[in-house]
């Protein structure tokens, strides 16, 4: 029988699914070649990340079981109540019972890819996902804080199944007969509001992204509407376009 090459196990290890690593490492265990140690340590490590992750999602569910008895329990999230043009988007997502989706977090925290690959895996695993936004002429008309309110009212709405309790980051939302818990850094702490946050936030991004090629010179793909320094020269160069929130430039066009 002939003896694995180091390279051969150390491209082996890394295909395998980091929950079945400890059944394959406990095959070169033996094996004394300085080689094939090092490749166990590297596994090793990988492993024990994993096994760090599982922790961390396991505390993100905390309020999810506190609240078990709800059958449908939906995270309720926004973004974009800062930028100088666009909307304010949210998302309503309903994750079945004991969904486990590793590396969700607040969307904060997250690169763009990784934002966009857990959107991916949200939408595929979801029980139901609604968006909701408020437009910018809706924002200078009735406050960000209310449209921000009115979006989240859309997204429960365009959910397909109706929720048993919502987990809100930090609000309470008006006007809203669901019973509802508003959890302060709520997106770092519950899954489900990070899930919520995690597609507000893709979807929000590929507006300005879409808005950047109507409206070119803000740049609004690389700054999605917050007042960067390029962003803020662009208004004083080209004035505001119709996505801009006039009630946001008072102070930046005075």
């Amino acid at each position: 029988m002939s003896v694995k090459s180091i390279r051969e196990i150390k491209e082996e290890l890394k295909q395998i699914p980091p929950e079945r690593l400890p059944e394959y490492l406990a095959l070169y265990r033996d094996d004394g070649r300085k080689g094939v140690q090092d490749v166990l340590k590297t596994q090793e490590n990988r492993l024990k990340k994993y096994e760090a992750e599982l922790a961390r999602i396991q505390t993100l569910t905390f309020f999810e079981k506190r609240y078990e008895e709800y059958t449908y329990i939906c995270g309720i999230d926004e973004v974009g109540r800062g930028p100088l043009a666009g909307p304010v988007v949210a998302g309503a997502v309903i994750l079945p019972k004991d969904c486990r989706i590793l590396y969700i977090n607040d969307s904060k925290k997250l690169s763009a890819k990784k934002r966009e690959e857990l959107s991916e895996e949200i939408h595929q695993k979801a029980v139901a996902i609604g968006i909701g936004l408020s437009t910018q002429e809706r924002i200078d008309e009735i406050n960000i804080l209310q449209a921000t309110y009115e979006a989240m009212r859309k997204a429960i709405r365009a959910l397909s199944v109706a929720p048993s309790l919502l987990l809100n980051d930090a609000v309470t939302i008006p006007q809203v007969d669901i019973p509802q818990v508003g959890i302060v850094k709520g997106d770092a702490r519950s899954v489900s509001i990070a899930a919520a946050s995690i597609v507000a936030k893709v979807y929000r991004d590929r507006m300005m992204e879409e808005y950047d090629k109507m409206y070119p010179g803000y740049g609004f793909a690389s700054n999605k509407g917050y007042g960067s320094r390029e962003h803020v020269e662009a208004l004083h160069r080209l004035g505001p376009c119709p996505i801009h929130r006039r009630s946001f430039l008072k102070s930046i066009l005075s």
